[in-house]
């Protein structure tokens, strides 16, 4: 995905802020697709001089907030529908799992024990997001579900890792 189809994705929920869009993206997708500040802003501007966004309003302080233009929604969703989706996972810590021969096994173990936990936590936080669109707090439209697909993918993904870490701190520790 990129930043700027993410930010036009957003955008077509409604106008935001570059604020607003970065706590969107943290809250929505931050364990999957993290988005830094000033890469929303030097991408809003180029959205903003490709006519994709305009400004829907300007507060105190220079904020600014964007919408999407038909421009904008129509690249959207030629992105959706046209390009070829690109299925590189970039997992961190499968990367390192492929130099772990490298640690001592106690440091190895600690490190799995941790992402055992941080991939469980994760899970059960998108858990708690799917519980609350299951009770309907968040909606029932063609919007809401599409997030609670995601949330979805999010918890099995997780949970997936969760147990892989496990198992592998089960098979360094029969090599101890």
């Amino acid at each position: 995905m990129s930043l700027r189809h993410g930010l036009l994705g957003l955008l077509a929920e409604g106008p935001a802020s570059g604020y607003d869009l970065a706590q969107r993206f943290q809250e929505a997708l931050g364990p999957v697709w993290p988005a830094r500040h000033p890469k929303i802003y030097a991408e809003l501007g180029r959205l903003s001089e490709a006519g994709m966004i305009e400004i829907d309003s300007e507060g105190a302080r220079g904020r600014k907030a964007y919408r999407i233009t038909e421009s904008g929604l129509t690249e959207v969703r030629r992105w959706l529908v046209e390009e070829e989706v690109d299925h590189t996972l970039r997992v961190e810590p499968l990367l390192r799992s492929f130099f772990s021969w490298l640690m001592d096994p106690a440091d190895l173990d600690e490190h799995l024990e941790r992402e055992a936990k941080f991939f469980g936590d994760t899970a059960a936080m998108y858990r708690e997001l799917a519980l609350a669109k299951d009770r309907g707090e968040l909606g029932d439209d063609p919007h809401a579900k599409s997030k609670r697909i995601t949330v979805e993918a999010g918890i099995r993904l997780y949970e997936a890792l969760a147990e892989w870490a496990e198992w592998a701190r089960d098979e360094i520790g029969e090599d101890r």
